[in-house]
């Protein structure tokens, strides 16, 4: 695990921003098409907004989430919402986007389409996670129904999970998917982060499920 410290949050966003347009150029230099995954929550969302105006080749570029609630595109929870609102703007409006909502009933239904969505993005060139105070990334939370099997080194790419205190169902890409990645960035902010990631390191990817991408992780900090 790499750490880089930030002397503030707007120089991370911008430093950030500018390593994942680097490494997606890099990756349309020498092949056809890149991937992004990206988180939902706000913390991401200036780095998004400078990720936007990135001067490379979107319309080679598949954009998707690492999870997503089970809640309609418009819902004020929705993270395809606020990736919308935030990265799949300006330069980055051309990026190829793949929407882990897809208005079935359950999340159960759609997992295997978007399995099969997904897996021609794979490995994804660039993906981004962001950690809870509880020390989950994506929708794999400590005592969620199906951690274990999401942790898997077999798991499939896209899992219906849901877990107490997360409110609805949710839709979450796998270790496999996601920790495969051919390059791997955290982004956390703030002193009570900072503690839950040194924590994090001492434990099992089930009681910390952050831990299970931390060995080839940049982590990004400030304060």
């Amino acid at each position: 695990m790499a750490f880089k410290e930030y002397p503030d949050r707007e120089m991370l966003a911008l430093s950030l921003a500018d390593q994942i347009a680097s490494q997606l150029a890099q990756q349309l230099r020498t092949g056809d098409t890149a991937s992004l995954c990206v988180p939902g929550g706000t913390s991401p969302t200036p780095v998004f907004e400078t990720l936007s105006g990135a001067d490379i080749d979107w319309d080679r570029v598949t954009v998707f989430l690492g999870d997503e609630r089970w809640v309609d595109g418009d819902h004020k929870r929705s993270n395809g919402r606020l990736l919308r609102r935030h990265l799949l703007r300006d330069r980055a409006a051309a990026a190829n986007y793949i929407d882990l909502y897809t208005g079935t009933d359950t999340p159960d239904e759609a997992a295997p389409a978007l399995a099969e969505a997904i897996r021609p993005h794979l490995p994804i060139t660039v993906v981004l996670l962001g950690m809870g105070n509880d020390m989950h990334t994506a929708s794999l939370f400590p005592g969620a129904d199906r951690l274990a099997e999401g942790l898997a080194s077999d798991a499939p790419l896209v899992l219906p999970i849901r877990a107490e205190g997360a409110e609805e169902p949710r839709i979450t890409l796998t270790r496999p998917a996601l920790a495969d990645a051919m390059n791997v960035h955290v982004l956390i902010m703030g002193p009570e982060k900072r503690e839950a990631l040194e924590r994090a390191k001492t434990l099992d990817p089930i009681q910390a499920p952050i831990r299970a991408f931390l060995d080839n992780a940049t982590v990004h900090w400030a304060e």
